[in-house]
């Protein structure tokens, strides 16, 4: 993280933080469904942060996102996705990655407000 006192010399230096938080994002060790391990820092657990650090980098995967996850975390994707609009919803998931939450969010809601209006024979 950049330190208060010094200064911006590149426009690389805003970018950096956040290609290093990524990149350790994309090497963690897979998690199980079942682990315990809450951190006193910021309340979720070790699967839930993981979940949201595989997220926030999803874009830039090589394989498929199912076997990602499927290699990633041992389970389905369905599961992962219950897990993951389980974790948004949390206050502590979005105190730990505001952007990435609120975005997810976002996009779940617009889905959501699609699929209601298909049913209800509504045109957006």
């Amino acid at each position: 993280m950049l330190s208060p006192d010094r200064a911006l010399t590149k426009p690389f230096d805003l970018v950096a933080p956040v290609l290093e938080h990524a990149r350790g994002a994309a090497s963690l060790p897979a998690v199980s469904e079942t682990s315990p391990g809450r951190h006193p820092d910021d309340g979720l657990d070790d699967r839930e942060r993981a979940i949201l650090d595989f997220e926030r980098g999803a874009w830039t995967l090589t394989v498929p996102k199912e076997r990602a996850i499927r290699e990633r975390f041992g389970f389905s994707a369905a599961r992962y996705h219950q897990l993951l609009h389980r974790t948004i919803e949390c206050s502590e998931a979005l105190a730990y990655d505001p952007m990435l939450v609120r975005r997810l969010r976002r996009v779940r809601d617009a889905r959501r407000r699609r699929r209601v209006a298909g049913q209800l024979g509504v045109r957006l």
